[in-house]
């Protein structure tokens, strides 16, 4: 059973807390049954790598690390901040994701 999260791949969010707090990224990954993402240039981690075929130099690489959903927020691409997203039921029966602020709509 996976958590519920509005998230997609591709969206762009802002940090809301910790280290990289009101750092901008696109996500790369929704983990769906863990409640985290994984934001490009964000929650970075210095891993030390074995020497292998793929990186036969080895040596340290950062690495981005999952963050939970709660400590991100989407930005709206319409009016450009972060927002809180309702799902709305359009016409055609489909949902889509809505901007609180703008009515703005990701999908």
């Amino acid at each position: 059973m996976g958590l519920k999260t509005f998230l997609r791949k591709g969206d762009e969010v802002v940090v809301l807390s910790g280290k990289d707090k009101g750092k901008r990224g696109k996500i790369q990954r929704v983990y769906r049954s863990k409640g985290t993402v994984i934001v490009e240039g964000v929650n970075l981690v210095k891993k030390h790598a074995r020497p292998t075929k793929d990186n036969p130099q080895g040596g340290v690489i950062e690495k981005a690390m999952p963050l939970p959903n709660a400590k991100v927020m989407l930005v709206c691409t319409g009016c450009g901040q972060p927002a809180r997203i309702k799902r709305d039921r359009l016409p055609d029966g489909s949902l889509a994701r809505i901007c609180k602020k703008c009515g703005h709509n990701f999908d």
